[in-house]
């Protein structure tokens, strides 16, 4: 029984190898497209996927972050309840289907065609719906499943997490990013040790910070967004305490739900108590806070909710180092 059981742990392991041999022949100029519009990006790459496909993308959102590439993971069906207004043209939209014809995954192409994203779509299907509404298709379909079933993906979602692995090195490679730059996201040379530094040693503090009255108009809102660059600003009392925040897709939907916003206010339109985090707090639980709540941007607040900070995910991963006031 122990020699069957063997056998079968081997025959699992050959059909993996397996498929992610039958990758290499077909990587062609789609690969080398994808990794030049990434490259390009000068926003992040949003991986999104549904179950298994899923999980793999938020491997590779690690991996990326890891070494130079900024990422972030979209959930499809949260995207289509308000989480899309995270996406911009700047961005790169990296699909993960094996059958590129999940419906939740599918139902958000016309979205990203609307706000001129580009997509690359890995897919086991180059002709699925996903590939035929994709600006570029990686193929990392396998001969087969190590599941004796066929219905448990295992080799497909191993085949797509080295395709990952390998587009984040290349990626790597052609940044020039280094031992040293590693080092900056990882202090203390393991992924589990890295951003330690204080919150407060990384924030934007004073002037950078954008700050909007609640009774200020949407107009004065959009200009303080528009000056600050970080796609949000926060909505303070007189005395500097934290309200809310409006983000560029707060706006998006208000012009959508209200068509005219200039008899608006602030207030009106603001998302109330926010994620927010206090100085002390390490840069690697804002980013685990920011991950997992899929936003870019995070008020710095002291106990009576005072605005100090604010950092934005660049902040913590953009351009390959940190960006420090101190």
């Amino acid at each position: 029984m122990a020699v069957n059981l063997l056998d079968l742990a081997r025959e699992v392991l050959s059909i993996e190898t397996e498929g992610i041999a039958a990758l290499i022949p077909k990587l062609d100029a789609s690969f080398v497209k994808a990794v030049d519009l990434i490259y390009r990006a000068k926003g992040r790459v949003i991986l999104t996927g549904v179950g298994k496909s899923g999980l793999v993308a938020r491997k590779m959102v690690a991996t990326f972050n890891s070494t130079g590439t900024p990422a972030l993971f979209l959930h499809p069906v949260e995207a289509m309840h308000g989480d899309l207004g995270m996406v911009s043209k700047e961005d790169v939209v990296l699909a993960l289907s094996n059958s590129g014809e999940t419906k939740e995954l599918t139902i958000l192409l016309p979205s990203f065609q609307r706000l001129e994203t580009p997509v690359i779509a890995f897919t086991g299907r180059p002709q699925s719906t996903l590939a035929r509404h994709s600006r570029v298709v990686i193929d990392t379909g396998v001969p087969r499943e190590a599941c004796p079933l066929g219905l448990a993906p295992t080799a497909s979602t191993t085949a797509m997490l080295a395709m990952g692995d390998a587009l984040a090195v290349v990626l790597l490679s052609k940044r020039g990013f280094k031992a040293d730059d590693f080092r900056r996201f990882h202090p203390g040379g393991s992924l589990g040790a890295r951003l330690t530094l204080a919150i407060s040693g990384v924030m934007r503090t004073g002037a950078q910070i954008p700050l909007t009255r609640g009774d200020q108009t949407l107009e004065d809102a959009v200009q303080e967004i528009d000056a600050k660059k970080l796609g949000a600003t926060l909505v303070v009392d007189s005395r500097g305490i934290l309200k809310g925040i409006i983000t560029d897709g707060d706006l998006r939907r208000a012009l959508k739900k209200w068509g005219n916003i200039q008899d608006k206010k602030a207030r009106d339109l603001m998302t109330p108590k926010p994620r927010c985090i206090g100085p002390g707090a390490l840069a690697s639980q804002a980013l685990e806070l920011m991950e997992h709540q899929a936003i870019t941007v995070l008020p710095v607040v002291d106990q009576e909710q005072q605005v100090l900070g604010i950092v934005h995910l660049h902040d913590l991963l953009g351009r390959g180092e940190f960006k420090f006031t101190v």
